[in-house]
């Protein structure tokens, strides 16, 4: 269903407004129950001690846990403006949350344009870089667009939980269980020079992707050991 569409639809605007209201406290109450085993904080915090915002990088299926660990830090995510987004955004916004509604297939243009506005701000920027609708664990080149903008440096990290229930979705959305430990692995940022050209874009979106599934391989390491 296309945007117009189901903003004109009553029935629609209310579904999406319901599953917001409804779906924020459970997902906060599953949160409040996860125990976290993290690795390379420090390079989130040295970002923005040296006054500079990161650019989180992460997978898609992720959204959970990743929506609950950072919340209240004033991160302004991208989020659709389908009818999936527009609920997603309900409940992330009660989280913190800012938005900047568009996708990579729709409205990317300016929802970036709107993200380099909020990081000159002093907000820091997160990614599901193979969103919204994939392919899976493949990297788009908005987060490596956005750093070579803002001068600002991209952030990889990844969750994994130990006990979980996966999503029959394109994307295999991943739900901790209740109690389950949740693995949270941020890498080493990096940086895209202001003139990079086309190649030098592609060659970060592909080191982007490599480094995401290492982290995602090191976050089980660390869960089995």
């Amino acid at each position: 269903m296309t945007e117009a569409a189901w903003r004109a639809s009553p029935w629609k605007r209310f579904q999406a407004s319901a599953i917001a209201t409804f779906g924020y406290p459970a997902v906060a109450a599953l949160g409040a129950t996860l125990k976290w085993r993290t690795e390379g904080l420090d390079h989130f915090e040295a970002i923005r001690a040296a006054g500079r915002q990161p650019i989180m990088a992460f997978w898609h299926g992720r959204i959970l846990p990743a929506t609950y660990f950072f919340r209240r830090r004033g991160i302004v995510v991208i989020t659709s403006e389908n009818f999936d987004g527009e609920w997603i955004a309900g409940i992330i916004e009660r989280f913190g949350y800012g938005t900047a509604r568009g996708s990579t297939s729709r409205g990317a243009r300016k929802a970036l344009l709107q993200l380099t506005r909020d990081m000159a701000a002093g907000k820091a920027a997160g990614f599901t870089v193979d969103g919204p609708r994939g392919p899976a664990r493949v990297a788009q080149s908005g987060a490596v667009w956005l750093a070579k903008t803002t001068g600002n440096p991209v952030l990889p990290f990844h969750l994994e939980a130990d006990r979980h229930w996966t999503l029959n979705s394109w994307d295999q959305t991943q739900i901790p269980k209740p109690r389950a430990t949740v693995a949270l692995i941020v890498g080493e940022p990096f940086t895209i020079a202001p003139d990079a050209d086309e190649a030098r874009i592609e060659a970060g979106r592909q080191m982007l992707q490599r480094r995401l599934r290492e982290l995602e391989s090191r976050a089980r390491s660390l869960l089995a050991s």
